[in-house]
C-alpha cells in the first residue's frame, strides 16, 4: 500500500520554516529508510506531499505523527491510501 500525505500549514510560513530544517532531516531519514520515496513543498506554497514506499496504513499514520511539524503542531494531514497495480520499474 503506498500513501500520498497530504500536509497543509496551519501556521504562516516564516513561522513553518523555523521548524523546515528539522522537518527535512526527517524526511532524509524517512527516505533513507525507505519509508518515503518523494517529498516536497506544494506549488501554492501551502503546505507539501509526501509519497510512501510500499507500508502499512500503520506505519504511515506513524510517519504522520514523527513529522517535526506535527509534533509542532504546525501542519494537518490527509492521508490518500491506495495499491499501486501499475509501477513503475524498481518502486
Amino acid at each position: 500500500m503506498f500513501h500520498a500525505l497530504v500536509l497543509t500549514y496551519l501556521q504562516p510560513l516564516d513561522v513553518v520554516d523555523q521548524t523546515r530544517p528539522a522537518h527535512v532531516a526527517w524526511i532524509g531519514e524517512e527516505i533513507a529508510a525507505g519509508r518515503l520515496i518523494l517529498a516536497g513543498r506544494r506549488e501554492t506554497g501551502t503546505g507539501g506531499v509526501l509519497i510512501t514506499g510500499d507500508v502499512d496504513s500503520d506505519t504511515a499514520d506513524d510517519l504522520i505523527a514523527a513529522d517535526p511539524y506535527t509534533v509542532a503542531g504546525l501542519v494537518s494531514y490527509e492521508k490518500l491510501s491506495f495499491n499501486a497495480s501499475l509501477r513503475a520499474p524498481g518502486l
